[in-house]
């Protein structure tokens, strides 16, 4: 069931994302060679609490903490530990907030220092395909729309979409329908329609788009051991087009 969101509700879920993408921005200060997963995770759940908010992911079905970071190979649902960041890594940190009764979800991947060139080339498409996706947001558009749109990006320039994990709606709850797939048929799927908020987020692979269950039973791994890219934004439908209401301003303030 798809739960359409109303003007003043998707303000509510604005506030929600603009935290988050503070939280992110507090990430991007630290994030460099020499700091560990659970310090970031420690960070983000500090902030998240002193605004007034909850991380969306601590405690969800289980999960332990407050950030997903997923290193290099690791797709997704990483679990903050020990790890100490390395010169030449790539993390993708996946966060979502709960203020106001709403959640927002949001992913970047940063590089750690100087990366190599087939990265830097892996987390620009992947950003990039994320924003091909939004643009396909229009009038009488459909989930294919957005889904025809990150593929094409993606495998022209010779990277892989994974195929188990999706985007999907949010709101109230932090996983709602409709699931967005990074890959289909234009013109094929549900038509989008005004008051949708969707978490769209391509998750590309260097290698071949199969993907494992590591040994933690949460992380999510290329079954090729090559790199991994994701970047996820929360969008709400208002008029026949895309608002995003999750924002990267926060970390390129930083990064850049």
């Amino acid at each position: 069931m798809i739960y359409y969101k109303t003007k003043e509700e998707i303000e509510l879920i604005r506030k929600s994302a603009d935290l988050l993408g503070r939280t992110h921005g507090e990430i991007a200060k630290v994030i460099k060679a020499g700091i560990s997963t659970k310090q970031l995770d420690k960070i983000a759940f500090e902030f998240i609490k002193d605004n007034g908010a909850v991380p969306s992911f601590l405690n969800y079905d289980g999960f332990p903490s407050s950030l997903c970071i997923s290193i290099n190979h690791a797709v997704v649902h990483g679990i903050p530990n020990d790890y100490i960041l390395k010169e030449g890594d790539i993390a993708s940190i996946d966060c979502g907030v709960f203020l106001y009764n709403f959640h927002s979800d949001s992913a970047y991947t940063y590089p750690v220092g100087v990366i190599s060139e087939m990265d830097k080339k892996l987390l620009a498409i992947t950003k990039q395909s994320l924003y091909a996706g939004i643009e396909a947001i229009k009038s009488g558009a459909r989930i294919g729309d957005i889904a025809h749109a990150v593929q094409s990006l993606v495998e022209s320039n010779r990277f892989s979409v994974v195929r188990e994990l999706v985007g999907h709606g949010v709101g109230k709850n932090l996983h709602e329908d409709p699931q967005v797939p990074n890959y289909g048929k234009r013109g094929s799927g549900m038509k989008l329609a005004d008051g949708m908020v969707l978490a769209i987020e391509p998750m590309v692979n260097a290698g071949k788009k199969n993907v494992v269950k590591g040994k933690d039973g949460w992380t999510i791994e290329t079954s090729d051991k090559k790199n991994s890219a994701h970047f996820e934004h929360t969008v709400a439908i208002i008029n026949g087009k895309p608002d995003i209401l999750t924002t990267f301003k926060y970390i390129e303030e930083v990064l850049t």
